[in-house]
């Protein structure tokens, strides 16, 4: 069998292995060609073809980097595949798996994979993977009766499975509720983590108790057992800059400062974000100048963050200048960092600037996709030119969202359009962006066709079909659009 040696613990070394074993670490084969998905995948068939042996460690640390990394796909085929070849799994691996499953095939999947586990197997490990499925899924009912039953059963509870619960409810709108688990939780004498804290201040926040929060940020530093991490100082300074409270918010942002001690990437970019919904320029470049010593080789989305601050700032210059960096020296053309321009240039009326920009990267293999093609209808749109908006739109549906959903106008963008075919008595074009409009919705809704009615009778245009065309498409006009239906459907 393939993982003979999966007793062997974590101080045995890949290096010194025999030829039996892999001649790699597991994960630096499976990213020998980077990695995309393809790759990942293609190096994973490879390996198990192979029937090379593996430490169980290398497993469990693969799939750890893997699941990171979103590649839920393969981690599953790994896990799936060591089992099948002798891999003893722990409670702690089935958990993993479970929520392998529920990510790749569902909920209804993980639910059968957890009904078949041992009933040794089924402890806090795995009944908290299944919640925080369901919590994932915004699966309210499932998880407080889950939740209820885990507490029936007396499992030795933490603070995961309430910190699960409590951002189901800030998703799902009910922060009112959360105050209540962390009386809960204190009852219990479950120990509240920094996480607990966050979604906390986050639920404060969100029903604009700033009093409050402040008093739980107070809390959380007299608990010693709890250290306030970066991410609740840039939650806490996010709130002050909703509310206005820009001194208060760069206080906050000069803690989460004092916190980035391990350099994170996401705490410069939201240093970069934070400080410029302050205004503060100046503490914006500091902040970059920091990132860029931090990491030499700057990641796209780095470049992306910091060109986006600077225009909201209105330092189109130093975006300009920040952009010719990234574009001097990138490997990959990103069209998400040349939109941030383009949007930029659009919205200060530079449009020969945003059109060039843009044959630019598509030279450089760049293809324009759809929030490009919004960029510039929202422009054509502002200045009048409706032709040119709506093949702005035949374009950004054509081409769709990046993660292969279709893009759909915006419900005002529509309205904007078949509004000005009225005024102007244009049927024929009002008909043409229908047929765009098909492409990407499903229900084309009342509020259109009543326009496309308006706009027949405003051109003294009839249309027999117009009736079929309503109950074909299972819409109900209102009862001025009815009665001009009796003039327009005429044979």
């Amino acid at each position: 069998m393939a993982l003979q040696q999966f007793q062997f613990g974590r101080t045995k070394s890949v290096a010194k292995r025999s030829k039996k074993f892999l001649e790699e670490a597991l994960y630096t084969r499976l990213f020998r060609e980077g990695g995309s998905e393809v790759s990942v995948r293609h190096q994973l068939n490879q390996f198990l073809k192979s029937h090379k042996r593996v430490y169980k460690w290398e497993v469990g640390d693969t799939l750890k980097k893997l699941r990171e990394r979103k590649l839920y796909f393969p981690a599953l085929k790994l896990s799936e595949t060591m089992c099948k070849r002798g891999m003893n799994k722990t409670v702690s691996d089935q958990a993993v798996h479970l929520d392998l499953v529920s990510k790749t095939r569902g909920i209804a999947a993980a639910e059968n994979y957890f009904v078949g586990l041992p009933e040794s197997s089924k402890n806090h490990l795995c009944y908290g993977a299944l919640l925080n499925c369901y919590c994932k899924e915004l699966m309210t009912e499932k998880a407080e009766a889950l939740m209820e039953k885990m507490k029936e059963l007396n499992l030795p509870l933490t603070s995961m499975p309430y910190n699960s619960l409590m951002t189901l409810y800030l998703k799902n709108g009910q922060p009112e509720k959360i105050p209540a688990i962390i009386q809960e939780m204190k009852a219990s004498n479950i120990m509240l983590d920094s996480y607990t804290y966050n979604v906390w201040i986050r639920a404060l926040a969100a029903v604009n108790d700033i009093a409050v929060v402040e008093r739980v940020v107070d809390e959380m530093k007299r608990d010693g057992r709890v250290a306030g991490d970066w991410t609740t100082y840039s939650n806490l300074a996010s709130i002050y800059v909703d509310a206005g409270f820009l001194e208060k918010a760069e206080k906050a942002l000069k803690e989460l400062e004092k916190r980035n001690a391990y350099k994170d990437l996401s705490a410069y970019q939201f240093l970069i974000t934070l400080y410029g919904r302050t205004g503060n320029l100046l503490e914006v470049y500091r902040v970059w100048r920091s990132l860029r010593l931090a990491f030499p080789k700057t990641a796209n989305t780095s470049y992306l963050n910091m060109i986006q601050a600077l225009v909201n700032l209105k330092d189109l210059p130093g975006a300009e200048k920040c952009f010719r960096e990234w574009e001097s020296g990138c490997s990959t053309y990103d069209i998400r960092i040349a939109n941030a321009l383009i949007g930029a240039y659009a919205k200060e009326g530079l449009l020969e600037k945003a059109e060039e920009l843009k044959e630019r990267a598509r030279r450089r293999g760049a293809k324009p996709n759809a929030k490009t093609w919004e960029i510039f209808l929202n422009y054509y749109l502002k200045s009048g030119e409706f032709k040119l908006a709506v093949d702005c739109v035949a374009n950004a549906v054509s081409i769709g969202r990046g993660d292969g959903g279709k893009w759909v106008p915006p419900s005002v963008v529509v309205s904007s359009l078949m509004g000005h075919f009225e005024q102007e008595k244009d049927v024929d074009s009002a008909e043409g962006f229908l047929e765009i409009l098909k492409k990407a919705v499903d229900n084309i809704g009342a509020e259109v066709f009543e326009s496309l009615i308006r706009t027949y009778a405003a051109a003294g245009r009839t249309s027999p079909a117009i009736r079929r065309r309503l109950k074909m498409e299972n819409v109900e006009v209102n009862e001025a659009c009815m009665k001009l239906l009796e003039t327009i459907c005429v044979e």
